[in-house]
Order: C-alpha cells, then structure tokens, then sequence
C-alpha cells in the first residue's frame, strides 16, 4: 500500500500535490466534520487501460477538493469486466486501508464510490455488485453503488479518459 505514497498526485486544477500535504487537508475536514469519499474508475483505449482513482473531500461548511492520480498499464489482464471493476475497487480499498491504519482515520469517515450497478438492475456491472459490496464491506467502510457513486463515476470518471 504505501506504493500509493509515490504516485503522481494531483488537484483537480491539475496541480502537482505530495501525498503527505493531501494527508494533512484531508486530516483537517474530517476534523471539521467532513467525510471521505473515494473512488476508482478506468477507460480502456488503443490495448492500454487507464485507472484513475479519486479522493474527495466534501461536506459540511468546507466546500469541495479532490486530488487524483492515474496509471495506464497493457489491457492484457484487464481485458473481462470483472477483473478492472475489482481493480478499481481495489485501488479505492487500498487507499481507505492506508488512511485506516497507517494515519488513523475512522472507518466511519470514509465512503468509498464503487462504479458498479445495484444487483436488481440489468447492467453489465449488476452481476458483480454483490461480491464487491461483500469484498467493501469487509474492510469495515461505507459504500455507495450507481447512480450515488459519483465519485468514481464522475470525479475518477473525467480524469481516467
């Protein structure tokens, strides 16, 4: 997990941001009341497939920031649906566990935007709601499916294509 420490963060006014200066502001919402949101989506273009994974900050009096990074690597392995929507999921839960035992943050403030339709919808995604709801919900955090997700589906969404 701490791989995520090295990743190219950035605002979304496209702006270099080191992990540890996002730790603080995101220290400072939750402090102030706010929660986490954090999601992960990907676009697959030209045999290559683009995560981006978001961390959102907003709630409450403190207005809204996001900072993301994104990672293009060979579609080979992320060529079924199911294995990139379990990438994305897990990159979200990677950044929710490193908040959780690394720093300190409580479970409780962290809400994790999973790009997946609810199971009862006819979706390609619906299939696979309900193991990574299970797979989410292990780590003890909040999640939201589509049309809520909008952190993965809108925020990660922009920035993975």
């Amino acid at each position: 997990m701490k791989h995520i420490i090295n990743k190219k963060w950035v605002t979304g006014g496209e702006v270099d941001i080191d992990f540890y200066e996002l730790l603080n502001l995101t220290r400072e919402y939750v402090k102030k009341g706010s929660k986490i949101f954090i999601g992960s989506d990907s676009f697959i273009y030209k045999k290559k497939v683009c995560f981006a994974t978001a961390i959102c900050l907003h709630g409450g009096q403190n207005g809204g920031r996001y900072f993301f990074y994104k990672e293009t690597l060979p579609d080979f392995k992320y060529s079924h649906l199911v294995a990139r929507i379990t990438e994305e999921t897990t990159r979200s839960v990677e950044i929710a566990c490193l908040l959780m035992d690394e720093y300190g943050i409580n479970p409780r403030d962290i809400e994790l935007h999973l790009d997946v339709s609810p199971f009862n919808t006819n979706n390609a995604t619906s299939k696979y709601s309900d193991m990574l709801k299970g797979y989410v919900k292990g780590f003890g955090v909040d999640y939201r499916l589509k049309p809520d997700a909008w952190a993965s589906q809108t925020v990660a969404d922009k920035h993975s294509k």
